[in-house]
């Protein structure tokens, strides 16, 4: 992809070392999700999937905000239509809520390294994510219920991801909480000074690279699995995960470096 092109893709893939880095691309639009970057994320999560070489994904953005949620001004031009937007507003939230499971469900680990306002749909976004982190002066906020929006499909993530209270209290009121706040209620992992939230994620991402992509996958995948499952199925389930794990080779080789005192070779299988 050539400059101009790159500047005008409302996502940005660079590969490293087994971390892919997906740069949201709409800086002046504070990187709303627009159906083109709906798509662009989706495609290129499905890529991402089916590729053996990538064992961890960071998500960032370019310019001072992470993300402002759904584009407003495309949603609002498709009032024009006969169904007053019916159709488009049913479609864009399909497309966003296919974007936030493949995220949930993609192989790999998915760390976000939030700068600026995660808004809305953007907040949405980094409460779907496996980790965060945010640079010290991030904001987060769901502030549908301020302008007769409530933030609903945003609540999915949201609600499974801090305490059921701290949820409600962003989402009735609409009030953005800063990333000391949002550690605190575990919405976001870690805090770093400005600047740093992505080399911070890209450090955690390498981390993750250099264990088992075979036990990560497995162990991700696990933890969804059992999530929401009462507690007895939760650990049938989770022991059915561990039996799966203990069979890989990657676990016998793991357990016998362990005890030799050695570092381990990956098969990642």
């Amino acid at each position: 992809m050539d400059g101009a092109a790159a500047a005008e893709a409302p996502l940005l893939r660079t590969d490293e070392g087994g971390v892919a880095l997906l740069r949201l691309n709409r800086p002046a639009a504070r990187n709303a999700l627009s159906v083109s970057l709906l798509d662009a994320l989706a495609q290129a999560l499905a890529a991402i999937a089916a590729d053996r070489a990538v064992r961890a994904v960071v998500l960032a953005a370019n310019g001072p905000a992470f993300c402002a949620g759904h584009d407003l001004r495309e949603l609002t031009a498709a009032r024009e239509a006969p169904d007053g937007g019916a159709a488009f507003f049913a479609d864009t939230m399909a497309r966003c809520s296919a974007v936030m499971q493949a995220i949930a469900t993609l192989p790999q680990p998915v760390i976000a390294a939030v700068r600026g306002m995660a808004t809305a749909a953007g907040c949405q976004l980094v409460a779907t994510c496996d980790l965060a982190v945010a640079g010290e002066r991030a904001a987060f906020c769901t502030p549908g219920v301020s302008i007769g929006l409530f933030c609903s499909t945003p609540a999915v993530a949201l609600t499974r991801a801090v305490p059921p209270k701290a949820a409600m209290e962003m989402l009735l009121t609409g009030e953005a909480i800063g990333a000391e706040e949002a550690r605190r209620i575990f919405l976001v992992n870690r805090v770093v000074p400005d600047g740093e939230e992505e080399a911070e994620a890209r450090r955690i991402a390498r981390g993750i690279a250099a264990r088992s992509a075979a036990v990560v996958r497995l162990g991700k995948r696990a933890l969804r699995e059992q999530e929401g499952l009462g507690l007895a199925e939760a650990y049938a389930r989770a022991s059915a995960a561990m039996v799966e794990n203990l069979l890989c080779r990657d676990a016998a080789e793991g357990i016998s470096a362990f005890l030799a005192k050695r570092a381990p070779v990956w098969e990642d299988r």
